[in-house]
This record gives C-alpha cells, structure tokens and sequence, in this order.
C-alpha cells in the first residue's frame, strides 16, 4: 500500500471532526457516545492526509452486531445482522466503506444500494434470503449502484440525472477507485484496474414521493430528499422505527456544495425530515457506520438554520466553508449560496 497517498479529485475534507455546537437533544440512549466521526468516503472528495486511513478499522460502531459467514472470492464483503430483518453489507476494503442494506420481509426483500461494483454482492444476497430481491438506490453515484445490473427488478426516481447516471462509467472514469489510494484490501479474482467500469442498469419501476414497497409484513416508503444529488431518497420502515438514509446523512461531512448538490433543496430536505423525528428510533446511513441515533434529523436541520446566520463560525478547507457539529459536518462552497 502505498502510504503517500493523494487524491485529486476536489474538495479536502478534515479527518478529524470537532465536538462544537453541540446537538440539543438527547440520542435517547441510542448510539450516540459511541459514535465514530469518521473521514468522509465520498468520490468527489480528498484528504490532505489520507496516510493509513484503514487504521480506524475495524470501526468500533459495528462491534455490537452479529457476523453472518458468507461464502465469496476473497473476503470484500462483510455481512452483518443490524436488526430482524435488515443485514447490512459493507465494504471496508475500499475507501468509501459504502453500506448496502437487504431488508427481508415474508414475501420479498429489497436491497438499498448496492455498493461500488467490485465483486458480486448478489451471490452474498442469494445466501442470505430465498425471496424475490428487488433494488432501490438512495442515489445513483458510483458507489451505490455499481451491482445494480445483476438484479432485474429496480425501483428509481424518474429524473435526467438518474437517467444519466444509468448509462454507467467508463475504465477510465473508474479504475482510480481501486488503485492503491483507495484500497486496502486484495480485489477479489474478478476485478482488475484494467477492466473495473460502471455497469450501465435500467429502472425498471419509477417511485414517487410517498410511494410504498411491500415485502409482506413490512412496509417501506420512499421519501424523496433532492439536495446531496437531484435523485436521492431516503426509505421509511415506519413500524420498525427505521430510517435508510444513504448519503442525505451520515456520521461526517455532508456535501451541500459538489457539483451534483444544491444547497436550499439539501435545506429543504433536512426541514422535510426533521418532520419525521418521532417516528424514527434509528437511521441507517450509507457509509461508515450501520446505525446512528435518529435525533439526528431534527439536529441536520437546526444546523443547515444555523449556517446561514452572518455570525456562524466555518473553516475554509481549500476554499471552500466548512460548518463543523458534533459528529458531522456540512460543506457549503465560498462565497456561500445564500449570498449570490
């Protein structure tokens, strides 16, 4: 592994995230002590110093949960029970440690993403579940469908970003996502950086705002989040106290400022979901760490209010602002939206 690592892809992103403007709220005995602010794992980002990044893992966050063995070539995929019903499907051997989700109910079961394409997450979920498997992306960048084309049935948002985004990458645009900067893990037999490439997917069901998916016994609805990308959604199991939120949030920095991102609809969202707050025990986000405290809603959108106060304090990290709370950040480009 090479330990001088750099990236040049956009904005650099503080490793460590401070404890200032502290949440009101308390996490409800939730696991909010224990929450690891953990480096952002996103593609348009880079590190000042991204030297041994994977010496934060394993992360303490999914020590409490059960490993289910899977069979697969090489170990990419690490599989964990995160409650009934829901396993959640990691990959901590590349730098976006994105989460997929298998939500199981009697009749069906659903995947929420399906991670960044390196191996083949759908012979990790035939062991897990003998139902029928369909797919719903929280959004369409390249690391929450890269598995998308190995199921028949998906779920998306009708919008010419998605569309775009379903005609799939290039070797080119992609191979740096596993070069040595990026990995700390052997690639499975299958995946070389000569031939890893987005494959291109087609929806097959299009969702609206509120539009429920019923795996027998369970209820999910999708909720329709644009700001991190025109797309994204987040899925509501309303009996279960549960929320996937994909990259709309999770425990570190939040990107209100990419070129796919637009800050007042991210501002919107944030208003939008803290209206959940009570119905929602847990959020499962999709990078990092399986499950956070849901008063983290209410908390997203009490600091996308703060931010836009004259006097709210920020970091310029390569030019661009960065609004640090406790165990999150979110970067808004310089000079900020609300001053255009």
């Amino acid at each position: 592994m090479n330990k001088n690592l750099v990236v040049s892809l956009g904005i650099a992103i503080l490793v460590s995230l401070s404890r200032c403007a502290p949440t009101t709220e308390s996490a409800d005995g939730a696991m909010d002590g224990s929450m690891n602010a953990a480096i952002n794992k996103q593609v348009q980002a880079s590190i000042e110093d991204k030297d041994d990044w994977w010496d934060a893992l394993p992360r303490a966050a999914w020590s409490p949960f059960e490993i289910i063995p899977v069979q697969q070539n090489q170990d990419w995929f690490q599989v964990y029970r995160i409650k009934e019903g829901v396993y959640g499907i990691y990959e901590d051997g590349q730098y976006e440690e994105v989460i997929s989700y298998l939500i199981t109910g009697s009749e069906a079961a659903l995947l929420f993403d399906t991670g960044i394409g390196v191996g083949n997450i759908s012979s990790i979920v035939k062991q897990l579940t003998d139902l029928p498997v369909s797919i719903l992306n929280s959004h369409t960048h390249y690391d929450h469908v890269g598995g998308n084309h190995y199921f028949e049935k998906l779920y998306g948002v009708a919008s010419l970003y998605a569309a775009n985004n379903m005609t799939g990458r290039t070797n080119a645009e992609m191979k740096e996502f596993i070069g040595s900067d990026w990995i700390w893990k052997p690639l499975p037999d299958s995946t070389t950086e000569e031939n890893y490439a987005g494959a291109a997917f087609t929806i097959t069901d299009y969702v609206t705002d509120g539009y429920q998916i019923d795996l027998g016994e369970r209820m999910l609805e999708v909720i329709l989040v644009p700001g991190h990308t025109p797309d994204s959604l987040v899925l509501l199991d309303r009996d279960n106290r549960l929320m996937f939120t994909g990259d709309t949030f999770y425990p570190s920095s939040l990107y209100a400022h990419s070129g796919d991102a637009d800050f007042f609809e991210y501002a919107k969202s944030a208003e939008k979901l803290a209206g959940y707050r009570y119905d929602v025990d847990y959020l499962l986000p999709g990078h990092n760490e399986p499950l956070v405290a849901g008063y983290y809603l209410t908390a997203m959108r009490d600091a996308f209010n703060a931010i836009q106060a004259p006097n709210a304090q920020f970091k310029l990290t390569d030019g661009d602002r960065e609004y640090r709370f406790d165990g999150f950040t979110i970067m808004v480009s310089e000079p900020p939206p609300w001053d255009f």
